[in-house]
């Protein structure tokens, strides 16, 4: 499985490159895309009475040219509707000119029960809103709810952003070309692709890598080389340690799920550091977990000298007043020989929302610590208010412009938690579930983040491994998880990965 995502630009880049490296040209490739188009089609509804073929006036209206001659070689009963003739010249001219099937015009498409529509409209390349005939012919086929298989992409919808250009096709297969698209994981466009199926049409995995390609689909295989596995000598301070701070009395569960989840998650040390006032209502749910006074930044100073721990949770049930997020700034600034990473969560982020001069300047430093940030999307605009107001940015490009602005690693959370870092790459998570839209579940993220930290992962890796994990935990456990199972439900996810 190749994981890398590319763009419209970077897809047109590598069609380019393989033409120009040969032997293969334009119109071999299209043929190997509406072949693939047409293998889908008799593979997946070899019943179907009849395939209604919807070609727009471009490439992709050229693949479904190819698939339409295809079908109706091997006895399928092709009807073929089209919004205009493809451009003189182009490839989807020529693969136009080998179709034999008649063209109707796209007014007249009615599907019918029974049938199979296939969407060879408008590819991962759309630019502008769809209008007039293509919006009523998608209308009456959302509408008829018959099988529909969408080439490249449902058309309206953005390859690089995944936004609904006005209106889309609501797919039961996407057959997508070398690589998946940011528009195949970032919602709402996710939503309607139905499965992706990725067709091999002869783009070389070198060719990929020629465009620069800078984002990629979370996975477990692309990373799972560099996932923790201690030594058969290791020690409990050697697979790392976790300091979690405390909120107060009423507030400190979420410190404990972050605690027990980095536990989980392999981390060999685990520290809570507790508001004085709480020491009684934290000792008496821990165990295996440290608990230590902190009620000062002297304090916490102490922990750090004795104890050195690498990775630091800093937010979650912490409040949002702004001493919170002026302690955040002090630890920051004291960071150097003391710990390496910082994992601001929850009440953290919300708190240096009110700091933000201060805070982005005290990220510009030299000797400033990593920093992961896990916002969800109400905690990003919070924190981040020009970035989330600009309607022109998909999540992709507002999470890595955050990383940039921040010089750290964004977490932003949801159904397609995105996970950026400074340098610009990014990656987009595909296995979310609404399982985990319960309250903790940050908290138990925010564990697993610093847990991966502290068994010193590399920092891009270690936040997509802990987004994958998160998930994987929820679904392994199924319907009526709450926080509090997430912790233990990791330890299947930790076995896997580990062995």
């Amino acid at each position: 499985m190749a994981f890398e995502l590319l763009t419209p630009s970077e897809m047109a880049e590598a069609d380019r490159l393989t033409i120009a490296a040969g032997p293969v040209d334009g119109i071999g490739l299209m043929r190997r895309a509406g072949g693939s188009v047409a293998d889908v089609v008799l593979k997946r509804f070899p019943g179907a009475k009849a395939v209604h073929m919807l070609c727009g006036p471009g490439n992709n209206g050229g693949d479904g040219y190819v698939a339409a001659r295809l079908l109706a070689e091997s006895g399928v009963a092709v009807r073929l509707f089209a919004t205009a003739a493809p451009r003189s010249g182009g490839d989807a001219a020529l693969a136009a000119a080998e179709c034999s099937v008649m063209v109707e015009p796209l007014a007249a498409f009615a599907p019918e029960s029974g049938v199979i529509v296939v969407d060879a409209l408008y590819g991962a390349g759309l630019s502008k809103p769809l209008d007039g005939e293509v919006v009523e012919a998608i209308a009456r086929t959302n509408s008829a709810v018959v099988p529909v298989i969408a080439v490249d992409l449902p058309s309206g919808v953005s390859g690089a952003s995944g936004e609904i250009m006005g209106s889309a096709f609501q797919a039961t297969v996407t057959v997508t070309f070398a690589r998946k698209k940011p528009g195949h994981l970032l919602y709402p466009g996710r939503a309607q692709c139905g499965e992706v199926v990725v067709a091999d049409i002869g783009i070389a995995a070198a060719i990929v890598g020629a465009t620069s390609v800078r984002c990629f689909e979370n996975d477990p295989a692309w990373w799972r080389p560099r996932f923790p596995s201690p030594p058969n000598d290791a020690h409990k301070y050697s697979r790392g340690h976790v300091g979690v701070f405390s909120g107060g009395p009423s507030a400190t569960g979420a410190a404990r799920l972050s605690a027990m989840a980095a536990a989980r998650a392999g981390a060999g040390a685990v520290t809570v550091l507790s508001p004085g006032a709480a020491l009684a209502a934290n000792a008496a749910h821990l165990t295996s977990i440290i608990l230590r006074r902190s009620d000062t930044l002297q304090d916490a100073l102490a922990f750090l000298g004795a104890r050195k721990p690498e990775v630091l949770v800093y937010g979650p049930g912490l409040g949002s007043e702004p001493e919170i997020g002026r302690f955040a700034l002090e630890l920051m600034s004291v960071a150097e020989g003391r710990f390496g990473a910082l994992v601001l969560d929850a009440d953290g982020i919300t708190s240096l929302s009110h700091r933000r001069a201060a805070f982005f300047e005290a990220r510009k430093r030299p000797n400033a610590p990593a920093l992961v940030l896990t916002p969800h999307h109400g905690e990003f605009g919070r924190l981040f208010p020009e970035i989330a107001a600009d309607a022109s940015l998909s999540k992709l490009e507002r999470a890595r412009a955050a990383a940039a602005k921040a010089n750290a690693i964004i977490i932003y959370k949801g159904p397609d938690t995105v996970i950026a870092v400074p340098d610009g790459r990014a990656a987009i998570n595909a296995n979310g579930t609404p399982l985990l839209a319960t309250a903790g579940s940050g908290d138990v993220l925010s564990g697993i983040v610093a847990a991966l930290l502290a068994q010193r992962m590399p920092a891009f890796e270690a936040a997509c491994a802990a987004v994958w994990m998160h998930a994987e935990a929820a679904q392994r456990f199924g319907p009526g998880l709450i926080a509090e199972d997430l912790p233990l439900a990791l330890r299947e996810v930790v076995a896997r990965l580990s062995g």
